[in-house]
């Protein structure tokens, strides 16, 4: 059932399932809170209250706010955590990895500990090397830019195909279709594009301030990196010694908790076991 925090910049959708410590989903640009739809089960059934959110521009979550930060969707995240009473474990894909990180390294007493999937948390430098040399690199970057740029469900429904390879869910056709109509609604792509366009220095000057455990997982097959395990490994690198570890799944792309589910319920309920509190 679909549940509504009011804000000072607009209206959050989100829905709660589950009984015992508190996990909060957050999704990347571009997508839904429906993109947990086959992790949290998992997660529920293992004994956590499970919140999934729509970020703000996106899916039930209302337009018109005034920018679209890391640091906003922290800011979000945070109010949502302090009205279900936290504390929290923060999970958050892409853009939202970054976003977890401010969150979880500024209100430690409200985020017990954070899970990265595929984070954009650091800044990122362009390798021209790596996008000569590796095609599946080249094609998933340069459609990030055109849709960025163009604004385009077209260029985005591309990227997504590219960065979903090999294993997809069985409701992938539909799920996109859906997700494809929700994008074409006014003012959507804009929010993807600001999201798009924004660097992630904020939350890579959150890092070495990290002090709960962090997870993150990449797929290795992930097209937005030369190197996934390399990026996953250099955003542990800039956390405080001991502070993260990295869990790699194999054949997965951006997007491994809806592609291996059953992998990474795994590695997030062992990494639960030992830090959510209720």
């Amino acid at each position: 059932m679909t549940e509504f925090l009011e804000t000072e910049g607009g209206r959050l959708a989100y829905e709660v399932s589950g009984e015992g410590p508190l996990v909060v989903l957050a999704h990347g640009m571009g997508d839904g809170r429906r993109a947990y739809r086959l992790l949290a089960p998992r997660l529920v059934a293992a004994g956590y209250r499970v919140a999934a959110v729509d970020l703000r521009g996106h899916g039930e979550s209302s337009t018109g706010w005034p920018s679209y930060t890391r640091t906003d969707v922290a800011a979000d995240l945070v109010a949502l955590i302090r009205h279900l009473g936290g504390p929290a474990v923060l999970v958050g894909h892409s853009f939202s990895g970054g976003a977890a990180t401010i969150a979880a390294a500024q209100h430690r007493e409200l985020v017990s500990a954070v899970v990265e999937l595929g984070p954009f948390t650091r800044a990122q430098k362009i390798d021209f090397g790596g996008l000569l040399r590796d095609r599946r690199h080249r094609k998933g970057i340069s459609l990030l830019m055109a849709t960025g740029i163009l604004r385009s469900v077209k260029f985005w429904r591309r990227y997504l195909d590219h960065a979903y390879p090999g294993t997809r869910p069985a409701d992938y056709d539909a799920y996109m279709s859906d997700l494809a109509t929700a994008l074409r609604r006014p003012g959507r792509m804009a929010v993807v594009s600001k999201m798009g366009m924004s660097a992630p220095t904020d939350a890579g000057a959150e890092l070495p301030k990290l002090a709960v455990p962090a997870l993150v997982v990449m797929g290795t097959l992930d097209p937005d990196w030369v190197n996934p395990q390399a990026e996953a490994e250099g955003i542990v690198a800039e956390m405080p010694a001991g502070r993260g570890v990295v869990t790699m799944i194999d054949g997965a792309g951006h997007y491994p908790h809806a592609q291996f589910p059953a992998e990474v319920a795994e590695a997030v309920l062992r990494f639960l076991k030992d830090h959510a509190r209720g």
